[in-house]
């Protein structure tokens, strides 16, 4: 359900969009596109797997997509910088991810070249990059550069096993990482998908800026182990139908898209089948057996839940959400989720506004205050914070000091599992 409420100013009146929070609605899709980029469709080497994060500092996201596999020997990660908006994004001219002096590169190797997450990993408040691997293994690539303007160093694989006996993690083959708090204990884990179509369970062991995985265990469908059909795992991990539980979405080799809705606990996932996920009625079903690699996201700032598919074409397939996706009215309230961002007061402000919000637990965030071009006007906290309610004071001046004019502004938080935003108004 959404809100719109009006509130007046005194230059003018100002429309906000409100969107509820509560319910369960299923994941419904519109028919497929295909993402442009300049005058015609984005398509990179090899096979495309898309992500859709906030890259250079600004209030709007950006494509990060790896590229690679097939005919490309190398695995790169491409960034198109969204010179849109925040509802209408467009891309032109990409770039690649760099690490040390040159691009990025990990070894490619059949249908995989890199599959690439933004996160943040460790304490200094910078994007990090975590890359899964063809050969099944994945590489965390720490930012030595700045937020605004990431650079990564040379990379080192994420281990597991006990102190003194770690070895690198290692699936087999086709290596797609998902970060996320899987047992709810305030700590970033991994769910890694690989050729076998199952998905192994790293839980963090040490703490939410230094992880440590000890053991591998394996997500349950029906007592077993999940094994998603035709292999090739790749999963994204969100609360797809308002339950407050996380749910499941996977990508295969034949070019599907399945949903594995959780019949668990949010703290406990587990699963009993899954369901195709369709677009605009008919199942999705790629050609051939392209290797679907989805994420799932805001893609126009609407709160419904959109798609993004990464394929064997180098396309990358945007499936919208419609009236129906994303959250309703109908059924309980989800759980509290890692960071909540609450309502500032007051709000339209002449002097000062008060922003609260909830942590679950320590977490890297980063609070920001973007003006309507997207042009960075305050950083309001940036670094770790103790978990629990807190508060931060925005007087309406930018980083130099000055007073910022009245008008509508973004205020954005950050974390490793996600970001909210809000709209502040100052009235002068």
């Amino acid at each position: 359900m959404r809100t719109i409420r009006k509130i007046h100013c005194a230059a003018a009146a100002v429309v906000l969009v409100l969107a509820a929070t509560q319910g369960a609605a299923a994941l419904v899709l519109g028919p497929e596109e295909i993402v442009q980029a300049g005058s015609g469709n984005l398509i990179v080497e090899g096979y495309s797997v898309p992500s859709f994060a906030a890259w250079n500092g600004d209030a709007l996201k950006d494509l990060i997509i790896g590229e690679g596999g097939g005919v490309a020997l190398e695995g790169k990660v491409r960034v198109y910088l969204n010179t849109g908006t925040a509802s209408v994004p467009q891309f032109g001219n990409y770039f690649y991810a760099q690490s040390g002096a040159s691009d990025l590169i990990v070894p490619a190797g059949g249908c995989l070249g890199a599959f690439p997450r933004v996160t943040y990993w460790d304490a200094d408040a910078r994007k990090d990059l975590l890359v899964g691997q063809s050969d099944g293994k994945v590489k965390l690539f720490l930012n030595v550069g700045s937020e605004e303007e990431p650079r990564f160093d040379a990379g080192t694989f994420v281990s597991v096993g006990e102190i003194g006996f770690e070895i690198p993690i290692d699936v087999g083959d086709r290596a797609t990482p998902v970060v996320v708090d899987w047992n709810n204990d305030g700590k970033k884990d991994l769910v890694v998908g690989g050729l076998d179509g199952k998905l192994r369970l790293f839980l963090n062991e040490g703490d939410d800026i230094a992880p440590r995985f000890i053991r591998v265990i394996y997500a349950v469908e029906n007592g077993g182990d999940l094994v998603v059909p035709s292999g090739r795992s790749s999963p994204h991990v969100r609360d797809l139908d308002g339950d407050g539980k996380k749910d499941v979405l996977a990508g295969n080799t034949e070019g599907e898209l399945l949903l594995y809705r959780n019949t668990g606990t949010d703290a406990a996932p587990s699963f009993s089948g899954w369901a195709r996920v369709e677009a605009d009625g008919v199942a999705i079903n790629l050609p051939g057996t392209p290797r679907t690699r989805p994420f799932v996201c805001e893609w126009t700032d609407d709160w419904f839940l959109d798609v993004l598919i990464g394929a064997g074409d180098g396309y990358v397939h945007l499936f919208a959400g419609v009236a129906g996706s994303g959250i309703d009215d109908d059924g309980p309230l989800p759980a509290s989720p890692p960071a909540r961002l609450l309502a500032a007061h007051p709000n339209p402000f002449a002097a000062e506004t008060r922003i609260p919000f909830v942590l679950s637990g320590a977490q890297i965030v980063r609070l920001l205050v973007h003006d309507v071009s997207g042009r960075r006007v305050a950083v309001l906290a940036q670094g770790l914070l103790p978990g629990g309610a807190q508060q931060v004071t925005w007087t309406g001046r930018d980083e130099a000091g000055r007073p910022s004019p009245a008008g509508v502004y973004f205020l954005r938080m950050e974390t490793d599992r996600g970001a909210e935003s809000a709209k502040l108004i100052i009235c002068r």
